[in-house]
């Protein structure tokens, strides 16, 4: 099986190259330091042994930041690796400043994981979510070097496709030293493939424990101070196809709310001038956060064209809606924690399979609300916007739904460093 896999590997490998390589709008380049890939890692500045934070790219880089800032706060001299796959998962680690150190993902060819880990000699490897590559944790593992997955999940669609390929999941699983999952029925998958149980524990979900600091409120209310007072809306994470819906609601909605403001936030950078493009080519005066021209009351639609700000955007928003929910099975939909944190009302589309607990349970507090269509969406818009006392209601609900599941991240680190 291992030489199966290795051949498949070889083969796949220029498609995975290229796809990291490609150049694209918005996509920072990797340049000169595309040799990580292969294992020739740049030694960090200290000798002492890092603990080795794995974290794919921009969305498993900020669920990991609570972490990383726990265990500074508790050793500050304790060195920390972090590595992505992605150059803007990379860019959202320099926003981490001298916490923590950067390299890129070796791939998962045995001899680059050897060079890499001959050159950073990590004392732990945690790894964010569900990044698991059978070469990297068995030679991981050879080197004596402990691995838990953190904040893991595993959805229905997931495990069905790991009980087909059961062998190779049966060659990473059992160098996994600890597996902490979000919630019961992932780890009951994990068990079910196979991970002893007393590997696995439920410890909750990081992504409760969002940072939602004094700056990061203050950012939020001077980019408000910004918009004026006037109704504002976020679109998050919008994925191609959903744009068109967002903005035929938007066109909808300034019926009734003409002085209404719509923060699109594109998910991937690649497609933020191609959005932009699209806003202007629908008549709407469109301005972006990344440009120096002033928003004005004229302004219809803000571009939210920059990377690991989304709280700072919804911060400074009255509710928000989520974005990979309006496209059928390709997307399932995107966190909603990030507006609760903020005591937002939020809503989303009828397909949120990939956060369907946590979905459920902010439908049930009434902080969250399903729409199935752009004149769904417009309806409940304008309800929301017209009736400020309401909104601000379903925000407290979500608010406190967050305090209610915090702490994941000392349950964590407790079994990590037990």
């Amino acid at each position: 099986m291992k030489i199966l896999y290795n051949i498949l590997l070889a083969l796949a490998s220029p498609i995975l190259l290229w796809s990291l390589y490609a150049k694209k709008q918005g996509k920072p380049s990797i340049g000169y330091r595309w040799k990580e890939h292969f294992g020739y890692t740049p030694l960090l500045k200290t000798q002492q042994p890092p603990i080795w934070i794995h974290a794919v790219s921009v969305g498993e880089v900020i669920a990991a930041t609570p972490i990383i800032k726990t265990i500074k706060a508790h050793n500050p001299g304790q060195p920390i690796l972090v590595t992505t796959t992605t150059t803007t998962g990379a860019e959202q680690v320099e926003k981490l400043g001298n916490l923590v150190e950067h390299r890129y993902m070796p791939i998962d060819f045995n001899f680059a994981v050897r060079r890499f880990l001959k050159s950073i000699r990590p004392k732990n490897m945690l790894i964010m979510e569900t990044e698991l590559w059978p070469n990297t944790l068995n030679t991981v593992a050879n080197f004596g070097v402990p691995i838990t997955v953190l904040n893991a999940r595993l959805s229905e669609k997931s495990y069905r496709g790991y009980r087909k390929v059961q062998p190779i999941f049966n060659l990473l699983s059992k160098h996994l030293s600890h597996v902490c999952c979000q919630y019961r029925e992932d780890a009951e998958r994990f068990i079910n493939l196979g991970i002893a149980k007393d590997k696995v524990y439920v410890t909750g979900s990081v992504k409760f424990d969002i940072d939602t600091s004094e700056k990061t409120q203050r950012l939020g209310m001077e980019l408000r101070s910004e918009f004026g007072q006037r109704p504002v809306w976020v679109a998050a994470s919008t994925h191609k196809g959903e744009d068109e819906i967002i903005l035929d609601a938007h066109r909808s909605l300034m019926r009734t709310l003409p002085n209404a403001l719509l923060v699109l936030v594109p998910r991937h950078p690649e497609r933020f001038n191609s959005v932009f493009e699209l806003c202007n080519n629908l008549s709407f005066n469109t301005v972006k956060r990344t440009s120096s021209q002033s928003v004005t009351e004229e302004t219809q639609v803000y571009l939210g064209d920059t990377m690991g700000e989304m709280l700072t955007l919804i911060g400074a928003s009255d509710i928000c809606f989520m974005g990979g929910s309006f496209l059928g099975s390709k997307v399932g939909g995107h966190n909603l924690l990030e507006p609760a944190a903020l005591a937002k009302p939020s809503l989303t589309g009828p397909s949120y399979y990939n956060f369907s607990d946590i979905t459920k349970k902010l439908v049930k507090l009434g902080a969250t609300e399903i729409v199935h269509s752009s004149d769904e969406l417009t309806q409940r818009l304008e309800h929301l916007l017209i009736h400020p006392e309401q909104a601000q209601e379903l925000g407290k609900y979500a608010k406190k739904f967050i305090e209610e599941n915090s702490g994941s991240v000392p349950k964590t680190l407790k079994i990590v460093f037990s």
